[in-house]
């Protein structure tokens, strides 16, 4: 495992959390990233990542995959959403919060989102038999979690948090991938004997999980079911962007 998946699983996470601390980021503008990451989850997954699952095992994918796809389901009762841009109630982010007594429950929302990123980070322990869908992958998530440490920090000031509470909570969310990293790692390196059939089935977890994430983005309807041009334009750079990397890894 490089500690370069580290590091590129952990920084970006942590200055885009702390950004919010210099410059509110606008809500449409974290829409269209969101809309941008889960538009390149989703190409990747069936462009690059469900053919390489398949190629070397097929017994039981189905049913991981699915597993995947209902565990963030669940995930969502505890995350009230923030992974897809949400922050339940809480209309306007850059303002305080008027109601003290609907601060929402951090810890239900911390224990979610970290699992979502602690399992995401776990398939990046393995060497891919493409090492560069191995960084696309990396990309990927990378991208998907940028919006997600920001609307995160805004809600935990929003409704209250001292900046010191919310910097170490950021601090969790931001090694939580790196964790499912080297967990993954030494769990599958050591401890199993059939690595390749671990990886394979953590593999396809994760793409039930992007499968549930990406799809929840990029349907979404806007509040007055309009046609939104700037978020059509952005889900195509983000298919685009995956078909591009799609050559060139082959």
């Amino acid at each position: 495992m490089s500690w370069l998946v580290f590091v590129a699983l952990f920084f970006p996470v942590l200055l885009s959390g702390l950004s919010v601390f210099l410059f509110k980021t606008g809500e449409k503008t974290l829409k269209l990233i969101l809309a941008f990451g889960g538009a390149f989850l989703l190409s990747l997954t069936f462009i690059d990542i469900i053919p390489e699952i398949y190629s070397t095992e097929t017994t039981l994918i189905g049913l991981f995959v699915m597993l995947g796809f209902f565990v963030q389901l669940l995930l969502d009762f505890l995350t009230k959403g923030v992974e897809h841009g949400h922050h339940s109630h809480h209309t306007k982010l850059n303002q305080p919060c008027e109601n003290k007594e609907t601060h929402i429950g951090f810890l239900g929302i911390m224990i979610g989102i970290c699992i979502h990123s602690f399992l995401e980070g776990m398939p990046l322990s393995s060497n891919f038999q493409n090492t560069l869908l191995k960084n696309t992958l990396l990309t990927g998530i990378v991208i998907h979690n940028i919006p997600i440490s920001i609307v995160l920090v805004s809600l935990f000031l929003h409704t209250g948090l001292r900046k010191s509470r919310a910097i170490i909570l950021l601090i969790i969310f931001a090694l939580s991938s790196p964790l499912g990293t080297v967990t993954s790692y030494f769990v599958g390196a050591s401890l199993i004997t059939q690595y390749t059939h671990f990886f394979n089935y953590v593999l396809a977890v994760v793409v039930g999980i992007f499968l549930h994430i990406s799809t929840t983005i990029l349907f979404e309807s806007d509040e007055n079911h309009g046609f939104n041009f700037r978020k059509f334009f952005v889900i195509v750079l983000g298919f685009g962007a995956t078909i591009l990397l799609s050559v060139l890894l082959h």
